[in-house]
């Protein structure tokens, strides 16, 4: 390791432990959910992974629009242009309110998920309330993503973990409270609507102490965000942003879409064989969020330094974060190998569901490995405002080798597929190819990006 990669690593890190156990009290979350509905019923544990791969494809991709922000005002605040940066954040309200009129109105009519998941009547019934209950969460939730995304650009991860932990801390009770029902208290157990209706009040608390901070804390009023009426839609404000969250958007949705139609098209397989997946794509949901705070906290220094007119800083910072990032996802990987029973069982008792995930595990370490690279180098490519070239490589790479390729695998269509790459383990297959391509692609772009900044510098915000 040479110095100037422990000169990153010390500013990375700092920033990047925050957004991490923020970001592992947001999949806590789901982690709740999942674990509370298994020990609740199977069926409601299947309408759980399909409403749950219902609203993260719409949650995830109006959030890439909105975090669109980040970058934006990271280079801002690098330039030391702080009431510029603030003025941004009233144009992302925009985008964010926006977005959530239409989210809204796509978790309130779930039919084209359940068509492509040929969910059960029961099953159906189910999803439908979760998602019913999930719309009234979601314009709280683009809303804090605002909050987070200026938060992050300008270094201040600790303000958004804060929330997050206090949303996670009330979530866990209320949780427990509304599945399994209190008859004491007259209160009849929710199944997986107990979920979705416990997430809606976590939301809506957090943006209102969100709201809060940052009318008290003195460190907002340089910025002069509050303490005025919201600035009207400025339309070259609102266009920059779109011009780079829309391509945004779509990468973190095909990159989503990618597995959350995995599950749609497990559900086909059977119960049991969706339950297993889900359980799986948790865990390393989970893992994710290391490389992914890696590269976030990564991407708000390169964005900074290229404000601040350093692009030399920054190029160093993005190859020493990918360094970083790989190092952490290989020592993960291979440890949640190694104890991969006794971490299944966290998850739930029932054998039948760990004899259908342990399949999936197989594929765990090289998945992690190239879910790191391809998140950090996105984030990179973010800080420099590029985000459409990532959204055709993703396209190509999770689309058509992961998805494409699973559901050849996976329901042996044209004959000749090995019994043990069909069904839920084809897709993993498939899943960790489309990740290696992406993750591959994706590095050869952000050097040539990078080689592209040094013989032309990127000019000062």
């Amino acid at each position: 390791m040479t110095p100037g990669f422990l000169h990153s690593a010390r500013r990375i890190v700092p920033l990047a432990w925050p957004v991490l156990v923020g970001q592992l009290a947001v999949l806590a979350f789901s982690t709740v959910d999942t674990v509370m509905v298994a020990r609740y019923a199977a069926a409601d544990l299947a309408a759980l992974a399909v409403g749950g791969a219902a609203y993260i494809t719409i949650f995830i991709g109006f959030m890439g629009v909105v975090m669109a922000l980040g970058p934006i005002v990271g280079q801002l605040f690098g330039a030391g242009q702080l009431a510029q940066a603030g003025r941004q954040v009233h144009q992302a309200v925009w985008v964010a309110l926006g977005v959530s009129v239409l989210g809204c109105s796509l978790l309130a009519f779930p039919g084209p998920f359940l068509a492509l998941a040929q969910a059960t009547p029961e099953v159906g019934d189910k999803v439908r309330g979760y998602l019913l209950a999930l719309a009234f969460s979601l314009p709280a939730s683009m809303l804090f993503a605002v909050y987070r995304g200026f938060n992050n650009a300008v270094s201040r991860p600790k303000a958004v973990m804060l929330l997050q932990l206090g949303g996670l801390a009330l979530k866990l009770p209320l949780t427990a409270l509304l599945v399994f029902g209190a008859p004491t208290l007259g209160l009849p157990a929710m199944g997986v609507l107990g979920c979705g209706i416990a997430t809606a009040i976590c939301m809506w608390g957090q943006l209102g102490l969100a709201w809060l901070t940052l009318r008290r804390d003195p460190f907002y009023t340089p910025f002069h965000i509050t303490g005025r009426s919201l600035d009207a839609p400025s339309r070259p404000a609102l266009l920059a942003q779109l011009k780079l969250g829309i391509p945004m958007g779509a990468t973190i949705l095909v990159e989503v879409t990618a597995f959350s139609f995995m599950a749609l098209f497990i559900t086909r397989i059977g119960t049991t064989a969706v339950a297993g997946h889900q359980v799986v794509i948790n865990l390393v949901s989970l893992m994710f969020m290391v490389p992914m705070a890696i590269g976030m906290a990564s991407g708000t220094l390169v964005a900074q330094r290229i404000g601040a007119g350093d692009p030399a800083d920054a190029r160093g910072l993005a190859w020493h974060s990918l360094a970083l990032g790989l190092a952490v996802a290989l020592l993960m990987g291979i440890g949640v190998y190694l104890g991969r029973e006794a971490v299944l069982g966290l998850y739930t008792g029932d054998r039948i569901v760990i004899a259908a995930a342990l399949p999936l595990i197989a594929w765990l370490v090289i998945f992690h490995l190239a879910d790191a690279v391809q998140a950090i180098t996105a984030a990179v490519l973010r800080a420099y405002r590029i985000a459409t070239v990532p959204v055709l490589i993703y396209v190509a790479a999770l689309w058509g080798v992961g998805l494409g390729g699973g559901t050849l695998l996976a329901f042996n269509i044209g004959g000749g597929v090995p019994p043990a790459l069909q069904g839920a383990p084809g897709y993993w297959v498939a899943a960790t190819a489309g990740l290696v391509v992406a993750g591959a692609l994706l590095t050869g772009f952000m050097a040539w990006v990078l080689r592209a900044s040094a013989a032309q510098p990127v000019p000062a915000v």
